[in-house]
Order: C-alpha cells, then sequence, then structure tokens
C-alpha cells in the first residue's frame, strides 16, 4: 500500500508530520505526487490556534479535510503537484488542488485544475488567494475612475490590488500598519500608506486586514453613501464597532464577501471550478512572485505554521517543497 506524509494538527498550537497510507487511485481519480504547498496564514492559523468557532465547524471544512476540528485534523487547501497517474490527458501534467499539506494524494480527476503554461509551479499556490480576489472583485463590482482603497497588505489584499489596478482610471492605495510592505506595494504596481496618511472618501473600500481597526478604519475612509467590502475572516475573535458615531447619517453599508460560494452577481453564470480556472490563468503576470516572501522544506512546516500564527514570522505567503518527500 502506498504511504504518504501529511501534516496534522493535533490540537491547539501542536503541528505534527505523520506518514501514513494512502488509497490506491481508482477509476476516474488521479494520483498526485506534491511539489508545493502553501500555507494561507489567515485562516490556517485560525485552525491552527483552534479558533474555529463552534458554529462554523461544517461550513469552514475543507474539500478534503480528514479529521474534525479543533484537532486531530489535517487542514489545508494550496497544493500544487504532478499526476503520475490518472486519465491519460492529466498524465505529467502539472495541476493545481485544494487539497492539504500531504506529499502524495488520491483524489477525483474532476478535483484538480491544470496550471497553465507559463505559471511557475510555486507561483501557481497563490491560486487560491487570487481565486479569493476575483470573488472579492466580483462582489465589490469597481467602476471606471474609482477611488480604491484596500485596507490589509496581506495575501488576499495584495492580490486584490494587483488584479483591481488594471481597470482604467483607478486610484488606488493599499494601507497597511506594517511599513515593510510598502516595497510589495510597489512591485504590485500600487500606491502604499500607513493608516494614519490613509486617504478619505474613497469610491470603495475592501478591508482584507482581519483586524478590528482595520475594519473601523475602512468606514472612516469611505465616501457617504459608501460600501465597504468586508472580506476578512475573524474566526472566534469579536469585533467592536462605533456604529453610534457617522455610520447612520452617512448612510454607510458594509457587505461580507467569503470565497465558499461565487459571488451573487456571477453565482448563474460561473462554477467554482470556473473562477478557480481564471484564477491560474491570471497567475501567468510573474508581479504576484512579490507575494512568495518565505520557503522551507517540509521537515520544518511544524514550526513554520506556529510561526506564523504567533506573528513571529512577517511572511505573506510562505511555501512548503515536498520534493524529496518519500
Amino acid at each position: 500500500m502506498l504511504e504518504a506524509m501529511a501534516f496534522w494538527i493535533d490540537g491547539p498550537g501542536v503541528g505534527v508530520l505523520r506518514r501514513g497510507p494512502i488509497a490506491r487511485a481508482g477509476e476516474g481519480d488521479v494520483l498526485v505526487r506534491t511539489g508545493y504547498t502553501g500555507i494561507s496564514r489567515g485562516t490556517e492559523a485560525s485552525v491552527f490556534l483552534g479558533r474555529v468557532p463552534a458554529g462554523e465547524h461544517e461550513r469552514m471544512r475543507a474539500p478534503f479535510q480528514e479529521g474534525d476540528f479543533p484537532g486531530p485534523v489535517k487542514y489545508g487547501y494550496l497544493n500544487v503537484g504532478v499526476v503520475e497517474q490518472g486519465p491519460e490527458a492529466l498524465r505529467g501534467r502539472t495541476v493545481f488542488t485544494l487539497f492539504p499539506h500531504q506529499s502524495l494524494f488520491v483524489a477525483p480527476a474532476d478535483a484538480v485544475v491544470p496550471v497553465p503554461p507559463g505559471v511557475p509551479a510555486r507561483r501557481a499556490v497563490l491560486a487560491g488567494a487570487v481565486e479569493t480576489a476575483v470573488n472579492v472583485l466580483w462582489d465589490a463590482a469597481p467602476l471606471i475612475g474609482d477611488r480604491v482603497t484596500i485596507v490589509g497588505a496581506g495575501m488576499i489584499g495584495c492580490c486584490v490590488a494587483r488584479l483591481i489596478r488594471s481597470i482604467p482610471g483607478l486610484d488606488v492605495v493599499l494601507v497597511d500598519v506594517d511599513e515593510s510592505r510598502r516595497e510589495i506595494a510597489e512591485r504590485l504596481g500600487v500606491a502604499f500608506a500607513g493608516p494614519g496618511d490613509a486617504p478619505a472618501d474613497r469610491d470603495l473600500v475592501v478591508n482584507t486586514s482581519g483586524s478590528e481597526s482595520g475594519l473601523r478604519l475602512a468606514l472612516e475612509s469611505v465616501v457617504t453613501d459608501g460600501e465597504v467590502i468586508e472580506a476578512s475572516w475573524y474566526g472566534d475573535r469579536p469585533v467592536t464597532l462605533m456604529l453610534g458615531a457617522d455610520f447612520h447619517s452617512r448612510r454607510l453599508t458594509i457587505r461580507s464577501s467569503q470565497v465558499g460560494a461565487v459571488a451573487e452577481r456571477r453565482r448563474n453564470t460561473r462554477t467554482t471550478r470556473d473562477r478557480l480556472t481564471l484564477a491560474l490563468e491570471l497567475l501567468r503576470d510573474p508581479a504576484f512572485d512579490a507575494l512568495l516572501t518565505g520557503h522551507s522544506s517540509w521537515r520544518d512546516l511544524p514550526a513554520v505554521m506556529a510561526g506564523l500564527a504567533t506573528g513571529r514570522s512577517g511572511d505573506l505567503c510562505h511555501t512548503i517543497d515536498w520534493g524529496d518527500a518519500a
């Protein structure tokens, strides 16, 4: 029987590598050898620390998750590898799969999406983040000439900023408390500001900061009658807002955006596979390499995850190399 190495969260803050058997590929399946996985820092940190609210345990399940929250659980969804067995059209192809951190796995053939030529395998792990950004923009529906602020220069905020800048006439500013993100904003081709210098009267504000202060800043920055797209996920952390100030008099709107379902504006015309395929095509843009800020062997994954979850690491997207995993 085939075996694979996988990363498990045994309980809040406890990550381990564990070898175990995997099923053989049947008809209609593929066997994929993982090249790289990526850590979706915000969500995976919440899972690692046991911060998934009990009421969200089912909705927060990853497509190929094993176990249950808070643990033991095998969780993750940014996986790029090569098909070793399966339909002829897929054998030898590099594919993206919403699969956890594991060296070798079997999945239905229709669960993998080929990576387009010209997209390096390591960059392709960003497909999940770019897919989320696509959904955010479908929800936000920016218009030509809009003044747009993205609060939070994390992986999702940076992907939104890079995609939205291609719309003609937009004034785009990426806001973050971390001054080191200025260089990344420059590589993405957008302006940068700290919270104290964030411009006001913005036609559209997207909050991806995952922080209470970020959402407050978003509400302060948007125009009267404006809309804030809330793309953060807070896990079990409460958020307090000053809705007794000018929230009502300025007739502000907060609208959530979440990647679990295709945005309502495209739900009748696009599937989740369409959205993911589009995200992979968009990754032909080499500017996205600016988000690949950390890289480690699979052997170091428990320590890396702990560092990201506790804030000891400031990486945007940390990739894990499975190339020499047996």
